[in-house]
Parts: C-alpha cells; structure tokens; sequence
C-alpha cells in the first residue's frame, strides 16, 4: 500500500517538474517581434487635422450612393420595381453620412476602397434616420373606447 501511494506521489511530481520545464522554456522572441514591428511603423497624423474638401464629399457622397445602389439591388426580388425608392434611400444616406465625413474616412474609402468601422456605425445610423422619415401606418388600438 505505501508502495502504491510513493509511486504515485513520484508520478505525480515528475509529471509537475516537465510541466513547469516545458511551459518555462517557452519562445517569447515572435511577441517581442510583433511588438518592434508595431512600435516601429511610424502613426500618420496627417490626416487627423484636415478636413474634408467638398469636391471630396462630393466624390464620396456620389460613390457611396453608387455602392449602396448596387448592393440593394443586388439583394432585390424585384430590381426594376424597387430602382426608384432603394435610389431615394441611398442618396439620402449618403448625404446624411458626407455631413460629419472625417478626412481618414474619406481616403479610406475613395483610394484604398475599405469601409472603416466609424464608417460603418454613421452608415447604420444614417439607414435608421434616412429609413425612419416614411409615415408608418397607424399601429392597433388597443383602446377600450
């Protein structure tokens, strides 16, 4: 029986001991690269204190209704039918997102052709607002009258 529970007990230490002699001699020299290479590539602030031209807010608001347009139509049962109001809707969205377009947001968009997340979060919210003006009709009246 102390045979049994000395064989164990070393079993069970000499499994520890690898443990901790595996997880110590780990390679930490790939974080340290990721971490020189981050820190080594310069932020561009260029961008961050210029506004936007209005010829670029023009290009931008004429592109991403363009975008926009193509995408809905894409996803349409009813192309030709639904051209005139899915046009109506992604113009007013754009216009609606050109309003507080930032600088980065705009060369994004234009030159390197990527949707950047602010951009994405003003586009939803502008859908919401642009969306929402339709009279609904009158919902149920649950009214005892």
């Amino acid at each position: 029986m102390k045979f049994k529970i000395k064989k164990n007990l070393l079993t069970l230490l000499l499994s520890l001991a690898i443990g901790l002699l595996l997880t110590a001699c780990s390679d930490d020299k790939d974080k340290t690269q990721k971490i020189e290479k981050a820190s080594a590539e310069p932020i561009s602030h260029k961008l961050l204190n210029t506004s936007v031209t209005s010829a670029e807010k023009q290009k931008f608001e004429h592109e991403f209704a363009k975008q926009c347009e193509q995408r809905e139509l894409k996803t349409s049962t009813n192309p030709d039918v639904d051209k005139e109001r899915i046009d109506k809707a992604c113009e007013c969205i754009a216009t609606y997102i050109m309003k507080d377009l930032t600088a980065i947001e705009a060369e994004k968009f234009l030159t390197e052709h990527e949707n950047a997340q602010s951009l994405r979060i003003k586009y939803e919210n502008a859908a919401y607002h642009c969306l929402q003006q339709d009279a609904h009709p009158a919902g149920p009246n649950f009214s005892r009258k």
